[in-house]
């Protein structure tokens, strides 16, 4: 019951046309506050109305599963306004095939009548923390700010760290050298650096090893009228375009030899000659530099200079390989599907279990941008609404997570063991730091010293 005078929103909308079983229902469930519709126009009446995010329904079957009912269209419907309402749907129990079927279009569960009160009580609440905690992460993601990030995706703690110091710099005009593995998401971070910060221009973006070197001194910093053959009419460079926004140098590491220097004046500088002309042009923009090499290495080698790696590693941003990022393979994955599925008009598609084993044990070379491709080409190719393993093409991989052998299986997700392994990992490397003081252990844990006494002996350590 609530305390003020406004209700509470209801949690769950009970859809069914046979009042007396309405009535049972909602009895059932009556420490949830319901509201109730007998037909798909009030339901969705009542769906728009109070939003709730649990729904029970009943089909209203069809004696062939592959017809069209208004239980089906309602399900379509729902799902439709919102992608994330958790629907239990109600079947008699001659209808696994059409159950089965709702669930394929993306329903939460389904349960055959006649049903135990009790059993439909807890999964209304298993449906209703799911959905809480979906909420939940939505809104941590947006208070974080990732939304601002590019729409970066990720629950790994580094990258978490990584995008709160992108914010952190985003207000500077501090130079940012992004370094990684090609396809790890060194593109997105910088936009995402350019929405975190107050510049009103264009974010450009300009791949250095994409470019011939004959074309790249004229793509970076223009040329005017007749300065070579060709040149029709005055034409800015990528710099010059990005005056008050942010330039992103893709591929730095390519960057000719002859044009580190003159970019090395620029950045001191901050200001251009177009090729052919005679006149400088200042230009404020925030240069951004990435790629995938070894610039220390080429320095070395005397491929690139050491004055310029100074100048652009102002702030140095390390971004792991996907296969060093706890969980966002496939989280990432998940994400990529429902795009996908959204634009490929098949809203079902999902992973089984030993493609979500595959992805777990693929070591993604190519990062996100192999993720990527490998789940839209399964989305366009899957025959059915589940994608399994073989699906993926991932080889050893998915045939091994077909086959359920490639240890990942829920032994190895034992909650007490993992923490245990967290537990004592902590404390043994709280106690090398403190050269085995246990109680400056403790301190530097946040435990008290029994605490520590009590899961040193629980974990066996001396």
């Amino acid at each position: 019951m609530s305390n003020g005078n406004a209700a509470p929103s209801p949690a769950l909308l009970i859809v069914e046309d046979d009042l007396a079983l309405q009535r049972q229902i909602r009895w059932s469930l009556d420490s949830f506050e319901t509201v109730t519709a007998a037909d798909r126009e009030s339901a969705l009446a009542q769906f728009r109305r109070h939003t709730p995010p649990v729904v029970t329904m009943d089909l209203g079957l069809p004696p062939d599963p592959d017809e069209a009912s208004e239980g089906f269209r309602l399900l379509e419907q729902l799902l439709d306004i919102d992608p994330d309402v958790k629907v239990i749907v109600l079947t008699g129990q001659n209808a696994k095939a059409h159950a089965l079927r709702a669930v394929a279009q993306g329903a939460y569960d389904f349960l055959a009548k006649p049903f135990e009160p009790d059993v439909l009580k807890l999964t209304v609440e298993r449906a209703l923390r799911l959905a809480e905690l979906q909420a939940e992460n939505r809104r941590l993601r947006s208070a974080d700010g990732v939304d601002a990030l590019g729409g970066l995706i990720t629950r790994d703690a580094p990258m978490l760290r990584l995008a709160r110091t992108v914010e952190r710099v985003a207000s500077s005009n501090a130079t940012v050298l992004l370094l990684g593995e090609s396809g790890t998401g060194k593109e997105v971070l910088a936009q995402g650096l350019h929405a975190a910060s107050k510049r009103t221009g264009r974010f450009v973006a300009i791949n250095c090893a994409a470019i011939p070197e004959n074309l790249l001194e004229s793509e970076l910093f223009g040329y005017e009228k007749g300065a070579f053959t060709g040149a029709s009419k005055t034409t800015p460079g990528k710099i010059e375009t990005a005056h008050n926004g942010t330039l992103m140098l893709d591929e730095i590491g390519d960057l000719p030899a002859s044009l580190q220097a003159k970019l090395l004046r620029f950045l001191e500088q901050r200001t251009i000659e177009r090729l052919g002309g005679r006149s400088e042009i200042a230009v404020d923009v925030r240069v951004v530099c990435a790629t995938h090499q070894d610039l220390k290495n080429q320095i070395r080698d005397g491929r690139f200079r050491e004055d310029l790696y100074y100048r652009l590693a102002e702030i140095v941003l390390e971004i792991p390989p996907l296969r060093e990022r706890t969980g966002d393979a496939v989280l990432l994955a998940h994400a990529f599907l429902r795009r996908f599925a959204q634009e490929q008009r098949r809203p079902g598609l999902m992973f089984s279990e030993d493609a979500i084993r595959a992805i777990e044990g693929h070591g993604w070379p190519g990062n996100v941008r192999e993720l990527l491709n490998c789940i839209k080409r399964a989305a366009i190719m899957a025959d059915g609404e589940r994608i399994g393993a073989s699906d993926l093409g991932l080889g050893a991989a998915a045939e091994a997570a077909s086959q359920g052998d490639d240890g990942t299986g829920p032994s190895d997700l034992n909650l007490r063991a993992l923490r245990d392994k967290v537990e004592r990992d902590a404390i043994v490397t709280a106690l090398a730091r403190t050269d085995g003081n246990v109680g400056r252990a403790a301190e530097l844990l946040g435990v008290s010293r029994p605490t520590i006494y009590d899961l040193m002996k629980r974990l066996g350590i001396k």
